[in-house]
């Protein structure tokens, strides 16, 4: 960003026209120029204009500091794609995506849910207790207060019931 007094901003604040900047220079309009372009216009609307001007000025000259503060060092710049906003289009496809993996997930979660319904309520539980709370086949086997083998047929007969309902869901 360059010098304050340098910038479009200071340049319409301090002068008593309105300051239009062009690529290749700037002009300025009097209160003289204005009512003579306009000949029923009044002061006081060139006064409101100037002031919306000068308003309008500010908040470009501040957003384009807030951009710039953020713009990263020579140092940075292969990370620079990390940094920068996603376009429109690529925030449209995220979003998308976004719905359609949400979409899937509860697909799955809907086929889990029917699959273990197949499963009698003593394989369901021993299979949760193996699958999602990670305990062992000896470790369910001493909590039931039953052989280990009982588990592990328990365990193989689920898993085929889950597996046959699964290729067909397939289908």
């Amino acid at each position: 960003m360059g010098h304050y007094a340098n910038s479009d901003y200071a340049l319409n604040k301090n002068n008593a026209g309105i300051v239009y900047a062009f690529a290749d220079g700037a002009r300025e309009i009097t209160l003289a120029d204005f009512l003579w372009e306009y000949p029923g216009a009044e002061p006081d609307e060139f006064d409101a204009l100037k002031a919306w001007s000068d308003e309008d000025y500010l908040k470009r000259d501040r957003s384009g500091y807030n951009t710039t503060r953020k713009d990263v060092g020579i140092e940075c710049a292969g990370q620079s794609e990390m940094l920068r906003l996603p376009s429109l289009e690529e925030s449209m496809i995220a979003d998308i995506d976004a719905q359609e993996e949400c979409e899937r997930k509860t697909r799955l979660t809907a086929i889990a849910k029917q699959a273990l319904e197949k499963l009698t309520k003593v394989q369901r539980r021993r299979y949760q207790l193996y699958f999602v709370d990670g305990l062992s086949e000896r470790q369910i086997a001493e909590l039931e207060g039953t052989a280990q083998q009982s588990i592990s047929q328990s365990l193989l007969w689920a898993e085929k019931k889950i597996k046959k309902f699964l290729s067909k869901a397939k289908k």
